[in-house]
């Protein structure tokens, strides 16, 4: 059990590692899939965090963390390519923002715990105002064009009720300037729910929440 931060009272960290822990006796991780959000890339601060915990105090867990195709069809393609010979009882997913509504059909197809950050939850609604040419996030001189039919690309994705939700953490901020937390909280009802007062959609405030996604996904 972690130990009680200094100023944190008990039954607060008894409710956080009841909202975090591993959601049963699953044998560790060992293969871990980073999803990225629209426009990003892996080099997010969230991304990059997660890659440096992995390489330092798990150096044995198969860390993956691609690049994703502007395609929706495309991406979930390469994704279930490039996970179909792992573990599925030892694998886990994590996602942020479009990479939440991604991770989710991932678990929805695999059985695996899924953490989401800030998941996108209609992202064919949402991301319908952004056909046309986009620039990357961390790369403005790199750019790419999403197309008009990759709104009912992202509709085919949407995954329907959660068969598993005790398998999923779900971290939502309330100071998200992109995405209602309202509609978060809604759609994930049932998962584990962490609700962070404040913050926003990059969850700059990550080093705060580490602990519970990693905590979360049981890292061999």
């Amino acid at each position: 059990m972690r130990r009680n931060k200094v100023g944190f009272s008990k039954t607060r960290a008894m409710r956080e590692l009841s909202v975090s822990q591993r959601y049963d006796g699953c044998m560790p991780t060992t293969h871990l899939l980073y999803l990225h959000g629209f426009r990003s890339s892996p080099r997010s601060m969230k991304a990059e965090k997660m890659a440096a915990a992995v390489r330092t105090l798990h150096p044995a867990v198969h860390w993956w963390c691609p690049q994703l195709p502007p395609s929706p069809s495309q991406a979930m393609a390469m994704l279930m390519t490039g996970i179909a010979n792992w573990p599925q009882d030892q694998m886990a997913v994590v996602g942020s923002s479009l990479g939440g509504f991604y991770a989710t059909w991932i678990a929805t197809q695999t059985g695996c715990p899924a953490v989401l950050l800030n998941p996108a939850v209609d992202p064919a609604r949402d991301l319908a105002t952004y056909i046309g040419e986009q620039h990357s996030w961390h790369d403005p001189d790199e750019t790419f064009f999403f197309q008009p039919e990759f709104v009912q690309a992202l509709r085919a994705l949407e995954a329907g009720p959660l068969p598993h939700p005790e398998r999923i953490f779900t971290l939502i901020a309330k100071g998200d300037e992109v995405l209602d937390w309202r509609e978060m909280h809604r759609r994930y009802a049932g998962t584990r729910i962490k609700l962070i007062e404040g913050s926003d959609h990059a969850l700059s405030d990550f080093d705060a929440h580490q602990e519970d996604v990693l905590r979360f996904i049981d890292l061999a």
